[in-house]
């Protein structure tokens, strides 16, 4: 069985007992939380599809860590104008643990 929830603006499949990592939530570890934005629950050949949610679907997870990606580098150049520009990004996640999905 699996999902495809919302979170952040974003789209996630999950499936029963994985991790997704989803832009930062204000939330401490061990903290538990429960999803109500399901667009999708599949099951074998039987699926679900929201207008725009599932109706009484919700996905519950626990909060694992809360952690910063690698630091990307983001370089502007110009040509002959002498005109450069050096700027790091480091983005915030939180890592969710699925433990239960309900249709």
């Amino acid at each position: 069985m699996y999902a495809v929830i919302r979170s952040g603006n974003k789209q996630y499949r999950v499936v029963q007992g994985g991790l997704v990592d989803v832009e930062r939530l204000a939330l401490g570890e061990g903290e538990s939380l429960d999803i109500t934005d399901v667009l999708l629950i599949g099951d074998g050949d039987k699926t679900v599809i929201g207008s725009p949610v599932v109706d009484g679907a919700k996905v519950t997870c626990t909060v694992v860590s809360q952690y910063r990606a690698d630091k990307i580098i983001v370089f502007k150049y110009r040509q002959r104008t002498n005109f450069r520009r050096k700027r790091g990004h480091r983005q915030y996640y939180t890592r969710l643990r699925i433990d239960s999905i309900q249709a």
